[in-house]
């Protein structure tokens, strides 16, 4: 079997962006410290998969349209099997606005834009 360790993905602030993951989320710090070239990075996830969160700290936010532009990232997507209303709760409580709630096979799911643009998706197999 293949699993997916981790993404890396540009971000303003690594450190600010790992305390709401952890905080909405429950991820820890598994890794911190400089990145291979400039910058800094910090991994935070679970024992078995992480985002990695790294920034040169000049970089600029792209206007451009990631859903029709190839190789740019569209979303990343967590499962949770606690109940999704608390999960959004605590997406609400870090400042960010859950949007296109659904509900098709196999289950629930809403989105949101973080303080960066990266959209993120909360998906549960809860009915």
């Amino acid at each position: 079997m293949i699993r997916l360790e981790h993404a890396n993905v540009t971000v303003s602030d690594p450190k600010a962006t790992a305390a709401w993951l952890s905080d909405v989320f429950g991820w820890h710090i598994r890794w911190e410290g400089p990145g291979m070239q400039t910058g800094h990075t910090v991994h935070i996830g679970t024992d078995d998969s992480y985002v990695a969160l790294f920034s040169y700290g000049d970089a600029k936010p792209s206007a451009t349209d990631r859903y029709r532009t190839i190789g740019m990232l569209n979303h990343l997507a967590v499962f949770t099997e606690e109940d999704i209303d608390t999960v959004e709760d605590r997406v609400r409580g870090a400042g960010f606005n859950p949007i296109n709630h659904n509900d098709y096979a196999p289950g629930r799911r809403f989105y949101f834009h973080d303080g960066d643009g990266i959209e993120w998706e909360v998906a549960s197999h809860q009915g």
